[in-house]
């Protein structure tokens, strides 16, 4: 399983208009011709993210990839698919509707690192969340990698896709999900009713919570330290506190 590629002006532009699931567009920096900017003023349209990046970078993405053997001609542009489909807000809430549970959400903040964001993943399926939200900006996607590191955990629980972490919050907090960020100036994990309808942010490696999200969550929690180094990384924090969610749901 691996992430396709769309490659080329005409490929890019019909993708973009069919509604396919695009990552992201990569573009060559300063490249701004007519065909170009229609391409990105569609992107933008539909909410897609377009980076810019180095044609050598472009080259090396395609190589091997065109007519016999040789680089793929990708006209200073790329769309980078997921390797496998995104789920909808809907589907989280049906399958806790389906186990009879309350909604336990996983929404990762600026998640950068794919081993990060797929053992996330394997720890929210093995522990019992119904879902997982990522942003669109500053985040790793679905790739090969994460696939691979969540186990395969990613094809049995909805991972959603959203434009704005803290417009997503609020639509959560209006369905009666409690949100829980993790932060290391909450107060004790152990100390916090964790049952119910409940959604846990996670930060970003090495920045955490934004000012904005944190300030739109309910409360936070901070997991008390026991050793010489002061915190854990993303993935370890996040399975810690999925865990005692769930052992306060079994009790």
């Amino acid at each position: 399983m691996s992430s396709e590629l769309i490659i080329g002006r005409n490929g890019v532009r019909e993708a973009i208009k069919n509604g396919e699931q695009i990552d992201k567009i990569l573009v060559v920096q300063g490249l701004m011709d007519a065909s170009i900017r229609e391409i990105l003023l569609l992107a933008r349209q539909n909410k897609v993210v377009v980076v810019e990046t180095s044609r050598y970078k472009l080259d090396e993405m395609c190589a091997g990839l065109g007519p016999n053997g040789k680089t793929a001609n990708h006209q200073g542009i790329v769309a980078l698919l997921p390797a496998f489909k995104y789920s909808e807000m809907d589907d989280i809430f049906e399958l806790s509707a389906a186990r009879g549970e309350n909604p336990f959400i996983i929404i990762l903040e600026s998640i950068q690192d794919p081993q990060n964001m797929g053992a996330i993943i394997r720890s929210a399926e093995v522990l019992g969340a119904h879902g997982v939200i990522i942003g669109k900006r500053r985040s790793a996607t679905l790739t090969s990698t994460v696939y691979k590191v969540s186990c395969g955990a990613a094809q049995y629980i909805p991972i959603v896709k959203v434009t704005n972490i803290s417009t997503t919050i609020a639509e959560l907090k209006l369905r009666g999900v409690w949100i829980v960020a993790a932060d290391m100036e909450g107060q004790p994990l152990a100390a916090t009713d964790l049952k119910g309808s409940i959604a846990i942010v996670i930060g970003g490696e090495g920045e955490g919570i934004s000012r904005l999200v944190r300030e739109n969550c309910d409360i936070a929690v901070r997991i008390e330290m026991g050793g010489q180094v002061s915190s854990l990384n993303a993935a370890c924090a996040a399975s810690v506190i999925m865990y005692e969610k769930r052992r306060q749901d079994l009790v």
